[in-house]
């Protein structure tokens, strides 16, 4: 096998998915590594249980009084997926186009929100911010509710244009206002009979009611309005048209998927200020942008297949996300086959990472990078994979240690020890000084020592403080 793709392999499923074990990797380093772009972009019939299937035997998963239940419902979709770039993807627009359930105050609209994301989040440009536009998430979150004819609330408009598509500097404070005419009559059908449900919290086991978008003809701002230089009758739709249309918009939308998918970059509040660390790959992804006619699934394309991603230079430079560590360690472990009443539990270890799901700090969404690594949640980071890791009753922990142990020998040295344990946890790649003081840990465990025969149970024991140890190193924290 070539050595180079394998790695390559693993860098994209880290980066495209929630990465793989050295048996899901040997299986899809078999194939081409366009092939593999191409099966993570289009994959053929993926399997989910049903929603139904889920929520009828966990009901706390529909009871959305809070977003624990929301959130533990998206991690089982998160482990169990067999299209993590679909996922992925939900995760991406939902750091960016941030709604939460401190002002929403209801599970069941963020889960249809994450629904659209998972639904539309590889289609257009345009196609999103008009789902995004017509949901009753967002509509509750940035005020949209009380934007009418003659009493504009320029919330929504304000954020569309500064965080969700072009960028501060690239319109004016009269765009704005005409953004904001323009999704006048955007508004939600039921609000008070879900206000008066949410009043009375008598609604068991169901959770809240979802609300419903509706157009209201007569609230809406019919005059001529001036946007972005183009004048005309616009309604929503027109603006996300002009919107899309932007040079800022295409570079906006690159940087961010260059960010999320290929190395961290500054918090989007610093862009205005700070140039991107690659502009050549954004101005790669500007022009797949306008020749693809706004097309996310196209501009990944590109950018998988690029020369900047498949370099060495940006592996293990992007931190992983507490959601996507979570994750991608419970798909490591195989604990999660169906869903069970534990997702809560680890939902909550999301949390303590700092990221609770469906409840950002702010519409910013969440600052990523080192801004993940702190003194609390670094040491629950480290924990949570140590426990995991070295917990031998989990199906996947064991068909590691089988994996590792089972090779045919009395016994198994230090150096082939330690690059068994990255092999199946993905294919690591660690620094010298990393390799080093784990093959001094492998030493002193005296694993080497041990004979995998007649001491299994001992060697086996030995083996999962290893991995636990190989959990905590740079590389596996990063992707």
């Amino acid at each position: 096998m070539d050595n180079e793709k394998y790695l390559l392999t693993a860098h994209l499923m880290r980066r495209a998915g929630f990465g793989a074990t050295g048996l899901g990797l040997s299986k899809l380093a078999e194939e081409e590594y366009e092939n593999i772009v191409e099966g993570l972009l289009s994959p053929t019939a993926p399997k989910a249980i049903e929603d139904a299937l889920v929520r009828r035997y966990h009901p706390d998963q529909s009871v959305t009084h809070d977003s624990t239940g929301a959130g533990s419902y998206w991690l089982y979709r998160l482990v169990s997926t067999e299209d993590p770039l679909r996922e992925k993807m939900a995760l991406f627009w939902h750091n960016i186009l941030a709604t939460g359930y401190a002002k929403v105050t209801n599970g069941k609209p963020l889960t249809d929100q994450s629904r659209m994301f998972r639904n539309y989040g590889l289609g257009t440009l345009d196609e999103i911010l008009l789902h995004l536009s017509r949901d009753p998430a967002m509509i509750i979150w940035l005020d949209n509710i009380d934007n009418h004819n003659e009493s504009i609330n320029e919330n929504y408009g304000r954020e569309l244009l500064e965080l969700f598509s072009m960028g501060v500097g690239n319109y004016t404070e009269e765009d704005i206002k005409e953004c904001a005419r323009a999704f006048t009559g955007w508004t939600i059908a039921n609000a008070d009979y879900i206000k008066q449900l949410a009043l009375r919290n008598s609604i068991m086991p169901y959770g809240k009611l979802a609300w419903r978008y509706e157009y209201d003809p007569d609230d809406h701002d019919g005059g001529e309005k001036t946007f972005l230089g183009e004048t005309g009758d616009f309604d929503g739709g027109d603006i996300i048209r002009i919107i899309c249309k932007q040079e800022s918009t295409a570079r906006f939308i690159s940087r961010h998927l260059y960010h999320f998918f290929v190395a961290d970059e500054p918090p989007v509040t610093q862009w205005p200020y700070m140039p991107p660390q690659d502009p050549e790959a954004i101005n790669i992804l500007e022009k797949a942008y306008f020749e693809n006619n706004y097309n996310i699934k196209e501009m990944l394309r590109v950018l998988f297949n690029s020369d900047f991603f498949k370099s060495k230079a940006c592996r293990y430079k992007k931190i992983k996300s507490p959601a996507e560590l979570v994750a991608g360690i419970l798909r490591i472990t195989e604990e999660f086959d169906v869903p069970r009443i534990e997702l809560s539990e680890r939902n909550s270890q999301i949390s303590f990472m700092g990221q609770q799901l469906f409840n950002p700090p702010s519409v910013e969404g969440w600052h990523q990078g080192l801004e993940w690594i702190e003194t609390g949640s670094l040491t629950e980071r480290v924990s949570f994979v140590s426990k995991q890791l070295g917990d031998t009753s989990k199906p996947g922990i064991k068909k590691i240690v089988n994996n590792i142990l089972d090779n045919g020998e009395e016994r198994i040295t230090s150096e082939s020890c330690v690059d068994r344990c990255l092999d199946e946890l993905g294919a690591l790649e660690v620094s010298q000084s990393i390799r080093e003081t784990l093959l001094e840990f492998v030493d002193e465990t005296g694993l080497s020592k041990t004979n995998l025969s007649a001491d299994r149970h001992l060697a086996e024991k030995k083996l999962s403080t290893i991995l636990s140890v190989v959990g905590s190193t740079p590389e596996f924290q990063r992707s």
